[in-house]
C-alpha cells in the first residue's frame, strides 16, 4: 500500500478576529476563565466569507506552491476532497466549487466528506485510495469551515470553543509505508430534522464528557497507528493533533513521556477549527520551516459522530 506524502499546503482565514477581551463583551465569559480551560486566545468569525471562499482560497494557496515545487498543472489533479460540516449548501458539494474556481480539469472527482474534526484525516486516506487507481498523480484535500453559523453566542460553555478557516493539502503518493486508522461511533445527542430552528438547533457540547472519550480515543489512533508501522513515538518527527483544548494535547504528550515541541499546538490562534485544523497546522508549520523534506508525521483527530482517526505520513 502506498504511503502518502504532502507537496505543498496552504490556509485561508477570515479577515476578522475576535480575541477573548471582545468576545466577552457579549458573551458571559473572561480571557482567563477561557484560556485557563482551553488554552484559547483568539478566533477567526467570517463576515463576508463562506465556506467555499475559505476554501478556494486554502486550496488555490497549496496549489500554487505545488506547481512551483512539481511542475503540475490543472490537468493533474485526480480528486478534490473537502471535509466540511458546514458547508454552504447542501449541493452542489464545496469540493465542486473549488475545482470550478481554481479552473481544474473536469476529469477529476470531487466530492464532500462529513466527519467532523476527524474529515481531514479521513479525507487523506480516501483520496491515498483513490490515487491508487488513478491515471492522475495528485489530489487536493482540503478542511474547510464557517462554524459560527451555527454557534449560539448564549451558550458561553460551547462559543468560546471554536472558529472559522480552512487549510489544504496537495498529496501524491510515495514508497513509504502508509498506515491509517479510523473508528466511528454512534454517540451523539440531539439530532433534530425537518427545517425545526431555534436556540436547541446550534452545535453544543458537553465539554467534561467530550474531553474524556477524546483522551482515551487520541491514546487508541496513536497506539494502533504506530503498532502497524511498526514504529515507536520516537521515530516520530512530529504529531499534529487536532487543535480541541490545549489539555488535551498536553495530557497525551505527557503520557507517551515526549518533549511537549513534539505536539504542536496553535489552538491559541485559530481556537478549533474542527477539520481545518489539521491542515492550518500543518501550513503553519511548513511556513515556519519546522518540518523537513522527508519527516514522519503523524496526524490525529477526534470528533463528533464520535470518529477519530489517525495517519502516519510523510513530508
Amino acid at each position: 500500500m502506498s504511503g502518502v506524502n504532502i507537496v505543498a499546503t496552504g490556509r485561508a482565514l477570515p479577515k476578522r478576529v475576535i480575541d477573548n477581551d471582545e468576545l466577552s463583551t457579549f458573551v458571559d465569559t473572561s480571557d482567563e476563565w477561557i484560556y485557563s480551560r482551553t488554552g484559547i486566545k483568539n478566533r477567526y468569525k467570517c463576515e463576508e466569507e463562506t465556506c467555499t471562499s475559505l476554501a478556494t482560497e486554502a486550496a488555490r494557496k497549496a496549489f500554487e506552491k505545488a506547481k512551483e515545487k512539481e511542475k503540475i498543472d490543472e490537468d493533474s489533479i485526480g480528486a478534490v476532497i473537502v471535509a466540511t460540516t458546514t458547508s454552504d449548501n447542501a449541493f452542489p458539494s464545496t469540493a465542486c466549487m473549488v475545482a470550478k474556481n481554481l479552473g481544474f480539469s473536469e476529469t477529476l472527482m470531487a466530492f464532500d466528506i462529513s466527519a467532523a474534526c476527524s474529515g481531514f484525516v479521513y479525507g487523506l486516506e480516501i483520496a491515498r485510495g483513490l490515487l491508487e487507481n488513478s491515471k492522475k498523480k495528485y489530489a487536493l484535500v482540503i478542511g474547510s469551515e464557517k462554524l459560527s453559523k451555527i454557534l449560539n453566542y448564549e451558550d458561553r460553555a460551547t462559543c468560546v470553543l471554536f472558529g472559522d478557516g480552512a487549510g489544504a493539502a496537495v498529496i501524491k503518493l510515495d514508497n513509504s509505508k502508509f498506515v491509517h486508522e479510523a473508528y466511528a461511533e454512534g454517540n451523539f445527542e440531539g439530532l433534530h430534522c425537518d427545517g425545526v430552528r431555534g436556540k436547541d438547533m446550534y452545535l453544543h457540547m458537553d465539554g467534561k464528557a467530550v474531553f474524556k472519550s477524546a483522551v482515551k480515543a487520541f491514546d487508541m489512533a496513536i497506539k494502533d497507528a504506530l503498532h502497524d508501522a511498526d514504529m515507536t513515538i520516537s521515530e516520530i518527527d512530529h504529531v499534529i493533533c487536532h487543535q480541541a483544548n490545549v489539555r488535551i494535547i498536553n495530557h497525551v504528550a505527557k503520557k507517551y513521556k515526549e518533549d511537549a515541541e513534539k505536539f504542536y499546538i496553535n489552538i491559541d490562534k485559530y481556537a478549533n477549527t474542527s477539520a481545518a485544523s489539521i491542515p492550518i497546522a500543518l501550513d503553519e508549520m511548513f511556513e515556519k520551516n519546522l518540518i523537513k523534506k522527508g519527516q514522519k508525521l503523524l496526524v490525529v483527530a477526534f470528533g463528533a459522530g464520535f470518529t477519530w482517526s489517525s495517519a502516519i505520513i510523510t513530508a
